[in-house]
């Protein structure tokens, strides 16, 4: 089973694109980040005619996120992160699909930081450690996907020393970062690749794909109780190189039956 997370950064334009590395991936699963689209925009049609049921939590030119499964349909379980009814950002949604229960995030920038942009991040992340750790309570198998906007260690971004101060790597976010693993949950590409440098976020400026300046931003985090099931982990980073194509690459993984 090939599951995958994608930030497709505009999920109608970059429709071609998302299509095409569907077509050559063959995920069984996708969540998909940062839709900027509401939800009667949401590109449906052409995703049911690619052979994927889906779920989506739209917002208009911001946000968004959706679930994809590859010939049958999610079964929502939940819309939007718990803990604080008055956030209105599209950025969480959780299904089941055989079996297994996704949640796909799109967690907040927060720059710049300081400032309200950051502590609305730190809240964020807060609300979803404690989600987090609601789910592993079930004994679920539990993935929880998506685009993180942290890089966890200094082996995650090109030249740290000029992210110091940068919302996606500041000290109080890794550390929320390391709190939520360490609730119980497996990095995939981490695990499987403790010594590799793998980004998954290429900017678009200075030229910043071509000179391999990445970010490791987009995670999969596995429960306990399906982490054993892990069998390879990737980033399909060729199509950060497609013509309009998202600033993130596909980030996947593969589990064992």
């Amino acid at each position: 089973m090939k599951i995958a997370t994608y930030n497709v950064n505009g999920v109608n334009g970059r429709l071609p694109v998302l299509l095409r590395w569907l077509k050559e991936a063959e995920p069984d699963v996708v969540c998909l980040q940062e839709l900027k689209s509401p939800d009667e925009r949401f590109p449906a049609a052409a995703i049911e005619a690619a052979g994927f049921g889906a779920i989506w939590h739209g917002q208009k030119s911001w946000n968004g996120v959706a679930i994809l499964a590859r010939g049958a349909e999610p079964i929502e379980t939940r819309r939007g992160l718990p803990g604080d009814r008055d956030d209105l950002h599209s950025r969480y949604i959780e299904a089941a699909v055989e079996g297994i229960i996704i949640g796909c995030l799109y967690l907040p920038n927060g720059n710049p930081a300081p400032g309200p942009k950051f502590d609305y991040k730190l809240k964020w992340l807060e609300r979803f450690a404690a989600h987090a750790k609601e789910l592993l309570a079930t004994d679920l198998p539990v993935i929880l996907a998506g685009d993180y906007n942290v890089m966890p260690t200094e082996m995650d971004v090109y030249k740290p020393e000029r992210w110091v101060d940068d919302a996606l790597f500041r000290p109080e976010v890794r550390d929320a970062y390391r709190k939520i693993v360490e609730q119980g949950w497996t990095d995939a590409v981490r695990k499987l690749h403790p010594d590799e440098r793998i980004y998954t976020f290429w900017d678009y400026f200075q030229n910043a794909y071509g000179r391999d300046a990445g970010l490791r931003i987009d995670h999969l985090l596995l429960a306990p109780a399906i982490a054993g099931r892990l069998e390879k982990a990737g980033v399909d980073r060729h199509v950060r190189g497609w013509e309009k194509s998202s600033d993130h690459a596909p980030t996947w993984i593969v589990l064992r039956s």
